[in-house]
C-alpha cells in the first residue's frame, strides 16, 4: 500500500532547523544520514542540539543502512484523522532501524494484512513534488 496524495491539497513541508538539516538534506540525495554522537558514539533521532547519553554537543551525520524491522504501525482509515492531502487508508510504521533508533514512515508495496512486528523493511526514497522527498519503507528479504 502506498501512500496516495489529495492533488487540490498542498502538501505540508517539514520544518528544518540547524539540528535536523543535515537528515533532510541527505534525504533530498536518497540517503538516509542520522546523526551520531562523536563522544559517545550514540546514534540520536530524532536530530537533537545535544546527545542525551553523553550531554556532548559535538554530533556528526553518518549513512544508516536504511534496514530495520517493524517495530509498531498503525493504518490511518478515517479521513477526518489523517494526515491533510494523504487518501486513507494508509500505514503509518515505527522502524527500529540496526543503529538502535526508530524513526516513522509510510510504507510501499505493503498491505494492512501483511504486516506484522518484526517485518524486515529497508528505507526508499519517494520525490513527493520537486522540492520534497520523503523516505518510505518496504518489505525486504530477513
Amino acid at each position: 500500500m502506498a501512500s496516495e496524495y489529495i492533488p487540490t491539497i498542498p502538501l505540508m513541508r517539514p520544518y528544518v532547523d540547524l539540528d535536523n538539516q543535515g537528515f533532510w538534506d541527505g534525504i533530498r540525495q536518497h540517503k538516509l544520514l542520522l546523526q551520531r554522537c562523536r563522544h559517545c558514539g550514540f546514534f540520536l533521532h530524532p536530530p537533537r542540539p545535544m546527545c542525551p547519553r553523553c550531554l556532548s554537543t559535538d554530533k556528526e551525520w553518518v549513512a544508516s543502512e536504511g534496514k530495520g524491522a517493524v517495530y509498531s504501525w498503525v493504518t490511518v482509515v478515517d479521513q477526518k484523522t489523517a494526515y491533510p492531502g494523504i487518501k486513507t487508508p494508509y500505514l503509518v510504521v515505527l522502524v527500529e532501524l540496526v543503529e538502535g533508533v526508530r524513526i516513522v514512515g509510510n510504507v510501499v508495496g505493503i498491505k494492512p494484512e501483511e504486516i506484522f512486528i518484526g517485518m524486515p523493511v529497508e528505507v526508499v526514497f519517494e520525490d513527493i513534488a520537486q522540492d520534497l522527498t520523503l523516505p518510505k519503507f518496504k518489505k525486504r528479504e530477513a
